[in-house]
Order: structure tokens, then C-alpha cells, then sequence
């Protein structure tokens, strides 16, 4: 390991422990200044944001991810401020035992440590993932990708220049060098990380769930479908389907398969037309094709490789199933389990729906777009879990905390 990165890596970790000593109140006041600080810097943001624009193609889907504006940087400073409304997740009993013997034995819970986060090219996560670490007296390692280097520097920078100025040990939060070698090193920091979380795209979920030494938890790729049932209200399907696919493509809650029941492939036109507006070109099985042909100006075959298939653009697969049983089939093979929708007006269809899907978040008449920390009342996410181990959905403040067990006695002695 590098001498650099070492230091780094002991800092954050010396860092944690001090965090962990000042009070909620204290965490709090200082995320409400960073959230000032993040309004009142916009323009120095915008500036070192648009550096990063200008080496991307605006017809990267990435881009829009990446760009920051005026109104999403005071967004996100909400976000901080909603963050530090919340009831601290620390020191919560979440059981107590008495034993026979007068032992009193308590489970509560406490910070991870230090969080490594790999991400790319997605400049808010800085400020959403240092604004639930601080809350939660986690110190964090932001490995960020090249695509957003300026972007990140100057948030952590803004974020650093608080800290400070507020006496506050600025290795809370780090930021690594956009390199492989870097994040190889935090893979393997054993010992000096306690947990890493990849946000991004399967590639890179994968190879840091492969590689590394260090806990993962899995966040991010989502293959998100939808499937008009049988009773579906049409129009509520046309604007569920619009909105989880249109309203921003490069997300991981964006729809990227709709699943239509047999029943209703006379409705494909009403329930397709919207998308036409924003140019989505649909990959569509023969059944749906040949519904389609004519009726809609963006159409094309769908192969096998465009079932499974996460698109991070404007595009979507569309395939008739005979009926619920081939949907459930179709996305138990397909699915990322990150989030899976229903629109129908049977109740009992949606009940089955909800308890066979296997997702970390299951939809009925409602798009998929909603999975997300805040929409949820989180405050912010520091991603989506799509494992069940330890967190699964939206990861916000309990989900970054772990736990241990403080027990009391009085002179008791184990017999032999």
C-alpha cells in the first residue's frame, strides 16, 4: 500500500473516533453550515462541474447525471437539511435481555467506522454520502470517477472549508485519486475500512464485489420493469410507464422493460404513445411489434439481448406475456431485484405480485422512479441495496449504523 494512501486510510480512521464524540446537536448545526455553504459556493461548483461537462459528449446519458445546476445544488442542500432533521439512528436499545443470573444485556446501535464509496459520475453522491456518514458519525472515502474529478474536488473542498473553520477533523471525508491503483488500495484496507458500497452500474458493482477484502454491500444496477395486468387502467399505465421511463433515463430506479398481458395488446398505442414526445425508441418482441408498426415512430426488433438489458438511456424493451404467470417468469429471470412494478386494478393480482416478485422494492400502480432515499423520507440515500444481507432498498441513516452488545453485571462469575 502506498505511503499516501495509508496515511489516508489512518486518518479517516482516527477521524471516526473523534466524530463519534460530539453530540447529535453538534453534527447537526455543522451539515445545516455545510448546507449554506453549498448554496453560497453554487457558482464556484457550477464552474468546476462545467469543466467535467466539457469532456462528455452531451449525448452520453451520463451527462445529465453528471451536470449540476443552480436548482439541483439548492436541492441537495435541502437534502442536507433534511438529513439533519432526522433523529440520530446512534445509541438506539434495539433489544435488552435480563438473564437469569442479573446480567443486563444491551444491543445498540453504533457507526460502521470509516465507509469507503465508489461511484461514478455522479457529483451529489458527495454530498449525499459525506451528509448521512457525519450524521451518523461514520467517517467516509469518496473514490469517485475521472468523469467528475473537478465537480468532486470543489464539493469536498466546500465541505473541508466548514470543517475547519468549525474545528472539526477534515478526514471525515476524503477523496481519493480517480485511479484504478487507488481503488484497489481501499479494496484492500483491511482493517483501516470497515465498509465499502459501489454505486454505479453492473460493471462496476461486480468487480468490487469481486475484488475486494473489505464488506461490500451491493447498490445500484437496476433492471426495473413494469407489467399492465389484465385490469389495468390504461391511462394510469400510459403515465406510469412515461414517468418511470422519461423522467431521468440515467437512473438505476428508470424503467427499462414493460411486460404488456395479451389481453390488452389493443391498447399498446394509447399506452406507448407518450414516449414519443422524449424520442424513446422500443425494442419490441413480434407480438408487440406488429401492434406497433405503423402506430408508433420509434420501433425496432427486440432481441434476447435486450431482455435483462439496464439502458441508462431513452430506450425500453416491450414484450406481450400471456398472462401473469409468464410475467412473474419473465422478471424472476430478468430482474436485478432492485424495484418491479403492477398496474392493475385486481387487488389480488397485486397482492400476488407484491409477494412473488423478489425486489427490493415491489410497485402497484406506481412508477418504479419513486425508489429513491428521499422520496421515501430518508433525507437522502447513500444507495439502493438490491442484496438482502444487512440492508435492502433504499440505504439511508439505520442502514450505515451496525450494533453491539454492552452488558452490566455485578461480580457475576461464569461456572466452570
Amino acid at each position: 500500500m502506498s505511503t499516501e494512501l495509508n496515511i489516508l486510510f489512518e486518518n479517516s480512521r482516527k477521524a471516526s473516533r473523534k466524530l463519534n464524540k460530539l453530540s447529535d446537536a453538534r453534527r447537526n448545526e455543522i451539515l445545516l453550515r455545510v448546507a449554506d455553504a453549498a448554496v453560497e459556493n453554487i457558482d464556484k461548483i457550477i464552474a468546476a462541474n462545467a469543466l467535467d461537462l466539457a469532456n462528455m459528449p452531451k449525448s452520453d446519458p451520463k451527462y445529465d447525471r453528471l451536470m449540476l445546476t443552480a436548482e439541483r445544488i439548492k436541492a441537495i442542500a435541502d437534502d442536507i437539511r433534511s438529513v439533519a432533521s432526522l433523529e440520530s439512528p446512534l445509541g438506539r436499545e434495539l433489544n435488552k435481555i435480563v438473564r437469569p443470573n442479573g446480567l443486563i444485556i444491551r444491543k445498540v446501535s453504533v457507526p460502521f467506522g470509516v465507509i469507503g464509496i465508489i461511484y461514478e459520475a455522479r457529483p451529489n453522491v458527495s454530498f449525499d454520502v459525506f451528509s448521512l456518514c457525519f450524521k451518523t458519525a461514520n467517517a467516509c472515502i469518496l473514490k469517485g470517477g475521472s468523469d467528475a474529478i473537478n465537480s468532486n474536488r470543489t464539493i469536498v473542498e466546500v465541505i473541508h472549508s466548514v470543517l475547519e473553520a468549525q474545528g472539526i477533523d477534515s478526514s471525515v471525508v476524503s477523496l481519493l485519486p480517480p485511479t484504478h491503483e487507488a481503488t484497489a488500495e481501499m479494496l484492500n484496507a483491511v482493517g483501516k475500512v470497515d465498509l465499502i458500497i459501489p454505486r454505479g452500474g453492473k460493471r462496476l458493482i461486480e468487480f468490487v464485489r469481486d475484488n475486494s477484502r473489505v464488506p461490500v454491500i451491493e447498490t445500484g444496477a437496476g433492471i426495473c420493469h413494469t407489467y399492465i395486468h389484465s385490469s389495468a387502467d390504461i391511462a394510469k399505465g400510459a403515465a406510469i410507464i412515461n414517468n418511470a421511463k422519461t423522467r431521468r433515463v440515467s437512473v438505476c430506479n428508470a424503467l427499462d422493460c414493460t411486460l404488456v398481458d395479451a389481453s390488452r395488446i389493443a391498447d399498446l398505442p394509447v399506452l406507448v404513445a407518450p414516449l414519443a414526445e422524449s424520442k424513446v425508441i422500443i425494442y419490441a418482441d413480434n407480438r408487440a411489434y406488429n401492434a406497433l408498426e405503423g402506430k408508433y415512430p420509434y420501433l425496432e426488433h427486440a432481441t434476447e439481448e435486450n431482455w435483462g438489458l439496464e439502458y441508462m438511456d431513452y430506450k425500453m424493451s416491450l414484450k406481450i406475456v400471456d398472462n401473469i404467470d409468464d410475467a412473474l417468469e419473465h422478471i424472476e429471470r430478468y430482474s436485478s431485484k432492485h424495484s418491479e412494478c403492477i398496474v392493475a386494478e385486481d387487488a389480488q393480482a397485486c397482492d400476488r405480485f407484491s409477494l412473488e416478485v423478489d425486489a427490493a422494492c415491489v410497485y402497484s400502480n406506481a412508477p418504479t422512479a419513486f425508489t429513491d432515499g428521499g422520496q421515501f423520507g430518508f433525507g437522502a440515500e447513500i444507495g439502493i441495496s438490491t442484496q438482502k444481507l444487512h440492508a435492502r432498498g433504499p440505504m439511508a441513516l439505520p442502514e450505515i449504523t451496525t450494533y453491539k452488545y454492552i452488558i452490566a453485571g455485578n461480580g457475576q462469575i461464569r461456572a466452570k
